[in-house]
């Protein structure tokens, strides 16, 4: 409803960046920088200064990017009061999640939440904790799911529920017959890893800290992007890893891989995490209390 121009503008000038800006916009780099072009025109004045492949608000530039936010919060603030008169619950939603809650824990949510909200149009993300978090920071989707801790305290964080991380081991390995594992025993065997970035890999870091175990004291044979890629390595006899139990019903069930409780226990915090910003999407608000019913649902013992 608002000016293309002005939102073009607001949304380089929030992200300092035309790439960034054309990733969230869903745009051409050329097609953002010709809308700032001609907002700039409009004014007669410059509104960024490019130096050395890094833009900058002018003075000019970050009045009117003052008054943008402005009038971005009034239009929301509008559009969700005229929703809450009519009932309509509609709009595009851009969600960000971490590997393994965008292959096993969103699809059901977002199903059910389909079939209850038709009109409300979902895109997905999927990232290492790592990066949904700069995401969600750079307003490039609304909100974000992630299995890791989250440091940065201008963020809105909340959880959901816990998940439980197991020892994950062949059919054939010496330790498939164990009822749990101790973290020290387990980390003697040639490891396989996720990637820097992963929620799954800080989760483990932390343990092995807790554990009084050096991080180079690991054999580490492989550092693989997915949970589908270790699965499949452990199969294959490559060496052990940590998954998230919820990861390896599948594979459970037919016996192609063995999961076994560490001792101690580790688990980790499934959470969404968005913008501490006063007005949002009605649609947005709704899948939030849709998730926390969801993740309600999931924290009782009777439905795990």
């Amino acid at each position: 409803m608002a000016d293309r121009r002005l939102q073009v503008f607001h949304t380089v000038a929030r992200l300092l960046s035309f790439t960034k800006a054309a990733d969230a916009l869903h745009m051409t780099q050329p097609a953002v920088t010709f809308q700032v072009r001609q907002l700039e025109e409009y004014f007669n004045t410059r509104l960024f200064d490019r130096t050395h492949n890094r833009i900058s608000l002018t003075t000019v530039g970050q009045r009117v990017f003052e008054f943008a936010e402005e009038i971005f919060a009034h239009y929301a603030e509008m559009e969700n009061a005229v929703k809450e008169l009519t009932g309509d619950i509609s709009g595009v939603l851009v969600l960000g999640a971490s590997t393994t809650i965008a292959e096993y824990m969103l699809p059901a949510l977002l199903g059910d939440f389909k079939r209850k909200y038709p009109d409300v149009r979902i895109r997905l993300k999927v990232s290492n904790t790592d990066g949904i978090v700069a995401m969600v920071e750079d307003n490039i989707i609304d909100l974000g799911v992630v299995e890791a801790p989250v440091n940065n305290k201008s963020l809105s964080l909340e959880l959901c529920r816990m998940d439980q991380l197991v020892a994950v081991v062949s059919p054939e390995h010496r330790f498939s017959k164990l009822k749990k594992v101790s973290v020290h025993d387990f980390f003697t065997e040639p490891f396989i890893s996720r990637e820097e970035g992963s929620g799954t890999r800080e989760v483990i870091n932390e343990y092995l800290h807790q554990a009084d175990i050096p991080h180079c004291n690991l054999n580490i044979v492989m550092e693989l992007g997915s949970p589908e890629a270790i699965k499949g390595a452990v199969e294959a006899g490559m060496g052990v890893s940590i998954l998230s139990r919820a990861t390896l019903q599948k594979e459970l069930q037919l016996g192609t891989l063995y999961s076994i409780p560490l001792d101690p226990p580790l688990e980790r915090p499934f959470s969404f995490v968005h913008q501490k910003q006063k007005f949002r999407l009605r649609a947005m608000d709704e899948l939030l209390n849709f998730a926390r019913q969801y993740c309600g649902h999931y924290n009782n013992p009777h439905n795990i």
